[in-house]
């Protein structure tokens, strides 16, 4: 029953993060609307699958994460420019008035499980928020130190991931059809939230401390 808990707490957490509208999730919208269901569970399955990596990385050692902050201060740099290169292309996009067509981050054959992987990975704040979840937990003796623990926290955390994003492909698919938009509205959309994004992770590697 315990373990029950602890599965049940890793998916409320991880469920509860994902609620709020970020690039990920308009994207799992994006590729539910434009592409097909099966590419977004794919996609979601790829950003799911790298947040557990980064859950695990926070698990298993800080120590180790402290010794590579450099990796993750040039990741946390790169994700500021990469944001704001697809919140200036989405525009770009609107303002040629290419209704048809899919936001630049969507125009490749590049699997969508690898670009779930791809974005999940240039999100390195999603440490420090794993972070201060397992550390309270472990303080609160909700979460035990140890592996069988540990591993079921996991798995309830990759569980909610997935849950929150499904929830943004079916409901915004939903909201998307009753607002009778399209690609353009979405471009709009996702260069809103990019730029936005983009100025959240500037202002932390200006005056936050990633790690």
């Amino acid at each position: 029953m315990h373990f029950l808990f602890i599965l049940l707490m890793g998916w409320l957490v991880s469920f509860l993060g994902q609620l709020p509208l970020g690039t990920m999730s308009i994207t799992a919208t994006h590729i539910a609307i434009l592409e097909s269901f099966k590419n977004a569970w794919r996609y979601a399955i790829g950003v799911a699958l790298i947040e557990i990596l980064y859950l695990r990385l926070v698990l298993v050692g800080v120590q180790w994460i402290y010794a590579h902050k450099l990796l993750f201060t040039i990741i946390g740099w790169l994700t500021v420019v990469f944001f704001l290169l697809f919140a200036i292309i989405s525009f770009v996009m609107v303002i040629k008035n290419k209704a048809n067509e899919k936001n630049i981050l969507l125009q490749n054959k590049l699997n969508r499980f690898v670009l779930g992987m791809s974005m999940s990975a240039l999100n390195p704040a999603q440490i420090p928020f794993w972070f201060i979840w397992s550390t309270y937990l472990i303080n609160a003796k909700v979460l035990q130190v140890n592996t069988l623990s540990l591993n079921v926290f996991t798995i309830g955390c990759g569980i909610g991931t997935i849950t929150g994003l499904a929830f943004y492909m079916h409901g915004g698919n939903w909201l998307i059809k009753k607002m009778n938009a399209g690609a353009r509205t979405l471009n709009i959309i996702m260069g809103i939230v990019f730029l936005f994004a983009a100025m959240i992770q500037l202002y932390r590697m200006l005056f936050l401390s990633m790690l």
